[in-house]
């Protein structure tokens, strides 16, 4: 039953005006905006969030005192990781505007609770809830998305909600990051929240009303999970963008301590990185369409020959900026390559298959600030999360290359036992 529902939603599409349509994806691309904005304002801002939060770290050590705010990063990132499988094995069955919404009121309630809570570990506490909703807003705007522009267009429906996160980090995040410098990293808070309650606002008016899978159980979705290779697909991602995220997490110290660049300079990188996001997004669909393993293993290349374009050029401003496009074109073409893998794996289990891969990619995100904070407390330096990150991406290599070659002998081996029965099969 569950898998006739969710075909027959895709296979015959509400008939909305065009306005209608335009504006409902304008509304869910605001709100992955909004995530990509509360998601990576903190890494700009992290220094000055050691020295209102942890004085006493402060004071000893600048480098140390920002390697401990770095759990901010994690904790948001472990938020993800727990809540994105979990709300959408829960929430399959809901409306997905009421599900929608009600994700968009955590959000704002999360962010404003990290804007005014005063204790360095209750801040973190906020992060984490803050990161909760972040995978199943993804996964089910996706589907909202591919619900409203019809059939065979799943595709698009991801890259144009995956686009308000590219637009967060071109302007979006370097603006809240400049206003975060000027007013306080806790007013850039609420300004993110602001746009979070402005999507509520966008959403309630504009997406029409529209329907749950009335057939999904949290057993159906997690039945997921008993595949080897959706584990192999959610490594890929957690070791891919854990390597990006043990070097970008700490972009900031890099630019002014690495560099020798002053503070004003960091949102200019981050409109690079932004702008790198954005060229990967749009070629990283084109791409994984004219096939998906060639797309992984292409793009597990570039971060790792990008990171190391970073940690060889990161003393000069134009490696900074080279390297860090070209960490964001090839991340960002890795996620909806990922993404596509994920739910070829999954078999059928379309809403947590959306969401999971968001949880897999705030692995990373956790695994590789908390990496990179372990090797700036030890004294290693601010290139050294650099250095973690290249390892962590060729471990993801060779993750790729065993899940693929396990596969393709699967096959094989399916091909000659069919072979091998005949016409009595």
């Amino acid at each position: 039953m569950g898998p006739d529902v969710r075909g027959r939603a895709d296979a015959h599409p509400a008939t909305h005006s065009r306005a209608v349509v335009v504006l409902a994806l304008l509304a869910l691309a605001l709100g992955g905006f909004a995530i990509g904005s509360t998601e990576f304002v903190a890494l700009g801002l992290l220094p000055d969030i050691a020295r209102e939060l942890l004085p006493q770290a402060w004071a000893r050590s600048h480098a140390d005192a920002v390697a401990n705010a770095g759990v901010m990063v994690s904790a948001y990132a472990a938020g993800v990781v727990v809540g994105a499988p979990t709300i959408a094995a829960f929430g399959a069955r809901l409306p997905r505007k009421t599900l929608l919404l009600g994700l968009l009121v955590a959000f704002v309630v999360a962010t404003v609770a990290t804007s005014v809570l005063p204790g360095f570990g209750l801040v973190v506490a906020a992060r984490f809830i803050a990161g909760l909703p972040h995978g199943a807003y993804f996964g089910v705007a996706t589907l909202a998305a591919s619900e409203l522009l019809g059939p065979g267009a799943r595709g698009r429906a991801a890259a144009f909600v995956l686009a308000g996160l590219t637009t967060a980090n071109v302007v979006g995040v370097p603006l809240i990051t400049a206003i975060g410098q000027a007013a306080g990293w806790r007013t850039a808070y609420l300004v993110v929240a602001a746009a979070f309650a402005l999507t509520f606002v966008a959403v309630a008016i504009a997406l029409p009303r529209g329907h749950g899978d009335p057939g999904a159980t949290v057993g159906r979705e997690l039945r997921a999970f008993a595949r080897p290779q959706v584990w192999f697909a959610v490594a890929l991602g957690a070791i891919g963008f854990g390597g990006l995220f043990s070097a970008y997490t700490y972009i900031a110290p890099i630019t002014t301590d690495v560099t020798g660049l002053a503070a004003g300079v960091v949102p200019f990188v981050l409109v690079v990185f932004g702008i790198g996001m954005t060229i990967g997004n749009l070629a990283g669909g084109w791409f994984v369409d004219r096939g998906v393993r060639r797309a992984v293993l292409v793009c597990f290349v570039g971060v790792l020959l990008s990171l190391v374009v970073l940690l060889v050029g990161a003393a000069s401003p134009v490696g900074l900026f080279v390297g860090v496009l070209l960490i964001g074109v090839f991340s960002a073409a890795l996620s909806p390559a990922i993404q596509v893998r994920l739910m070829d794996v999954a078999h059928g289990s379309t809403t947590i298959a959306a969401a999971s891969t968001h949880s897999a990619l705030n692995i990373g995100n956790s695994l590789g600030a908390a990496l990179g904070a372990v090797v700036i407390a030890a004294g290693l330096g601010f290139l050294s999360p650099i250095a973690v990150g290249i390892g962590m991406t060729a471990l993801g290599l060779v993750i790729a290359a065993i899940a693929f070659s396990l596969e393709t002998r699967t096959s094989r081996a399916a091909i000659a036992r069919a072979e091998l029965a005949g016409p009595e099969a």
